[in-house]
């Protein structure tokens, strides 16, 4: 994968600032499940069901990401299958070990939730922990009742605190999600095959992350997608130059950035989202309600992480 070595993902101000918020204490959503290892070569397994989801721990020995927690589907049947999506987590989780980091999704983000959540819809405000207004609120359960949410299997690596700003380290993190995690996501789960089937997605730190190895190595994925993702303004052009070589490897590559009223990334993510439009790639950009903050993670969040992965993805298996 490419990497530009003048490109920012965020200032040493705004990493700050994140790192103040993400550390934020919350309470997860419930006990990590826990059950027999699986027949896993190499790697350890723990598996756990809640609802109409399965939850499984991977452990990666030797790996620049160690653990990795997956969401799967329960429903459909033998023969369903679910494209797959690679939600990478804020900064605060970096700080915690390995096995609890993996779980920000999952858990501390209450992404299992929203899948039971968007399973049964309507949505009402408090599935947002209040941050939606009545259009969106409407505009969403809209979109459910034309075509309910089908499924996702979602895979969490944990992320460690490297260094943003070192394209060696986004490109050995890339390398780990496309070429160890991505083929045994397709191995062990009911993963329907292929990049068209197959998205990239983060929040925070991790959003700019997911546009970092979405970017770079667009030919691995369908939709690329960042929530409040941790950028500076000045990096722009940078962002969109990566982006426009994306979509020349991948004509059909998916693209969305998503900000909020409060998040303190707002103006960045805006002039990010201009900077593509000014180079005429078309992406979707939306602007909600809330803060840069675990309680809107764990509310629009993991809601508009499903929703629109869901949706780019659905008719690409």
């Amino acid at each position: 994968m490419a990497g530009s070595r003048g490109t920012r993902l965020v200032s040493r101000r705004g990493f700050a600032l994140g790192s103040a918020a993400a550390i934020v204490s919350c309470r997860g959503e419930s006990a990590r499940p826990s059950g027999p290892p699986g027949p896993a070569p190499g790697a350890s397994t723990r598996s756990g069901a809640r609802g109409n989801t399965r939850l499984l721990e991977w452990s990666f020995d030797g790996e620049v990401s160690s653990r990795t927690a997956v969401v799967v589907p329960t429903w459909g049947g033998e023969g369903a299958r679910f494209p797959v999506v690679v939600a990478l987590h804020g900064r605060g989780e970096t700080r915690k070990p390995p096995a609890e980091g993996a779980l920000g999704w999952p858990r501390d983000y209450a992404l299992v939730r929203a899948i039971e959540r968007v399973s049964a819809p309507p949505l009402r405000p408090a599935d947002f922990e209040g941050f939606v207004d009545e259009v969106r609120l409407e505009r969403l359960n809209r979109r459910l009742a034309d075509r309910p949410f089908a499924g996702l299997i979602v895979a969490c690596p944990y992320l460690s605190d490297f260094d943003p700003d070192d394209p060696a380290a986004i490109a050995s993190f890339g390398r780990f999600v496309t070429d160890v995690l991505l083929p045994r996501v397709r191995r062990e789960t009911p993963a329907l095959p292929g990049r068209a089937a197959t998205g990239i997605d983060g929040v925070s730190f991790g959003g700019a992350v997911a546009l970092a190895v979405g970017f770079d190595a667009a030919t691995a994925f369908g939709a690329v997608g960042a929530i409040q993702p941790a950028v500076h303004p000045l990096d722009a052009p940078r962002w969109a130059a990566r982006a426009q070589a994306a979509r020349l490897a991948n004509p059909a590559l998916a693209i969305r950035l998503l900000t909020s009223d409060a998040d303190y990334f707002r103006d960045a993510v805006r002039a990010t989202s201009h900077a593509l439009d000014a180079a005429g790639l078309a992406h979707d950009f939306d602007e909600v309600r809330g803060p840069h903050d675990y309680v809107f993670n764990r509310g629009p969040g993991s809601i508009e992480l499903l929703l629109w992965q869901d949706r780019a993805l659905a008719s690409r298996g």
